[in-house]
């Protein structure tokens, strides 16, 4: 099995989403994976560049999110073959080179998730590829000529925020736009990174139920569902407009990189 390259080299400042399509191994009931998806990236990491690896175990903003594994998972256990993806979402271009090389060295070897093994059955690098894969950059993002002052969000895995000292399940609109907007400042190029915002968007309609994602050793919290937002001013709305579809890439909230926070952006007919 061979990855897709991508035809052109990768700049520090695109943003990359890949699917990583997988088969089951055996018959087996998938526990909750989502540390184990994280594991395995940060394997494929190590192995394409050890010191990059090294790099994000030590920093406090970590450059990926990932999405849940996708797939139908049976009462009594997968079938050997059923199918499976997940989604890896890369904030910083540079990564791409080296998750690409880590993945090609691993080769044919299973991935052992929890007590589960797969198999790696295609990666989609490229839009048009795979509904889920995805390619842009920060300068695409900051200058696009479709403002709007009506943004609906999509949570697509469960979704919270740290507000002060305690936990917040309900995606206001400072915490959502305040959380993507710190991610931006950290990862987009200098010259593009936002001042600091005083949001003052409102919430005009929402319809969200709380759910759990377990992880290694514990269960997550978070809200699922949509909620449309407004925003009055039109510098606001021009920031928030392009975090939204930033948030395709980044996420939201907490715990990001182990699957919680997936958002995508609603496009108002």
């Amino acid at each position: 099995m061979e990855p897709a390259l991508l035809s052109s080299p990768p700049k520090s400042a695109s943003l990359y989403a890949l699917v990583i399509q997988l088969g089951a191994a055996s018959q087996q009931i998938i526990p909750a994976i989502s540390w184990g998806l994280h594991t395995q990236v940060m394997d494929w990491l190590s192995l394409g560049d050890t010191q990059i690896a090294d790099a994000i175990h030590r920093s406090q903003d970590t450059p990926f999110s990932l999405s849940e594994l996708m797939g139908y998972r049976r009462q009594r256990g997968t079938q050997p073959g059923d199918d499976f993806t997940f989604r890896i979402s890369l904030l910083d271009g540079d990564l791409i080179a080296p998750l690409l090389n880590g993945i090609e060295q691993w080769g044919n070897k299973p991935l052992c998730l929890g007590e589960c093994p797969f198999v790696i059955r295609s990666i989609y690098t490229l839009p048009g590829t795979h509904a889920l894969a995805d390619l842009s950059d920060y300068a695409i993002l900051a200058n696009m000529d479709k403002i709007s002052d009506d943004i609906t969000l999509k949570f697509l895995s469960p979704t919270s925020f740290k507000q002060k000292r305690e936990i917040q399940l309900f995606p206001l609109p400072e915490l959502v736009f305040g959380s993507l907007l710190r991610r931006w400042n950290i990862f987009a190029p200098e010259e593009l990174k936002f001042p600091f915002v005083e949001w003052k968007g409102l919430v005009c309609a929402y319809e969200l139920k709380t759910y759990s994602l377990k992880l290694e050793s514990s269960s997550e919290i978070g809200a699922k569902g949509w909620v449309r937002y407004r925003f009055e001013e039109a510098e606001q709305a021009k920031i928030a407009t392009t975090l939204a579809n930033f948030a395709h890439f980044a996420g939201v909230g907490r715990k990001t990189a182990m699957g919680m926070g997936q958002t995508c952006l609603i496009r108002n007919s």
